[in-house]
């Protein structure tokens, strides 16, 4: 008799053996959660999950924005991710040659020339460190960055590659000197972490629990000042163009 209550209590545990939490039954159960909360992530490979959030930045995703499919995947990552920004700071782009070469350099030049120095400066709209220019069909975490921008003084779109300034100046050349352009773009440059997110999930009979799990990837941004284009045209970038001499 007390062989067949063991046995019936035998087949009870295993009935109920997701939901109990004492003795030898918890290694068996949390093992693999313990070692999936402990796991060590690439920044890709954080950056991906973050991609294929439920919750990207705040907006709530579908699987067709990082080109998932409900039969084919891929499907959701993780359930949250966000970017937690740590600095913000502004500076000097590189000045870089906005134009051709104006010389003045005659043998026979006795007084300035004047030109029509026409100059034009491409801009690289943004640049991550993990994060690419388009990912997926919402533009993926480095468009999700974007909003981040509006927080301060410059706005930018990082779902556009490059933008550019253009502008034309009358300018005086001296005798012996040859005159060209340069454009010096403001930049801004921020720091952050993307910090992606597992809830937890409780024990089925069928699946084992999932702790809650953390994953952070360092992020470091940068983009130029966009200014407002006219009559709806698209912004330019801010910065300063000068005029430089050089000897002939």
């Amino acid at each position: 008799m007390a062989r067949r209550r063991f046995k019936n209590k035998k087949v009870r545990y295993v009935a109920i053996g997701a939901a109990i939490t004492s003795g030898a039954a918890v290694a068996t159960v949390l093992l693999p959660s313990a070692n999936a909360a402990d796991e060590k992530k690439t920044p890709e490979q954080i950056l991906t999950m973050c991609e294929r959030a439920k919750v990207l930045n705040g907006k709530k995703q579908s699987i067709f924005d990082f080109g998932g499919h409900p039969i084919a995947g891929p499907s959701f990552a993780s359930d949250s991710c966000e970017f937690v920004e740590t600095n913000f700071e502004t500076f000097d782009g590189p000045a870089e040659k906005a134009s051709i070469d104006f010389p003045n350099c005659e043998p026979n030049a006795t007084e300035p020339s004047k030109v029509d120095a026409t100059w034009k400066a491409i801009v690289g709209q943004g640049e991550g460190k993990y994060t690419a220019t388009q990912q997926g069909a919402g533009g993926g975490v480095f468009g999700a960055l974007s909003g981040s921008w509006l927080k301060h003084t410059g706005t930018t779109d990082l779902t556009i590659k490059t933008v550019t300034a253009s502008d034309k100046e009358i300018r005086e050349v001296p005798v012996g000197k040859v005159l060209h352009m340069e454009f010096t773009p403001k930049m801004q440059r921020m720091t952050g972490v993307w910090r992606v997110k597992i809830d937890a999930r409780e024990a089925t009979t069928t699946t084992n629990p999932v702790p809650a799990q953390t994953f952070e990837a360092p992020e470091v941004v940068e983009g130029p000042f966009i200014l407002p284009g006219a009559a709806g045209a698209p912004g330019i970038p801010d910065g300063v163009p000068k005029a430089v001499l050089t000897d002939c």
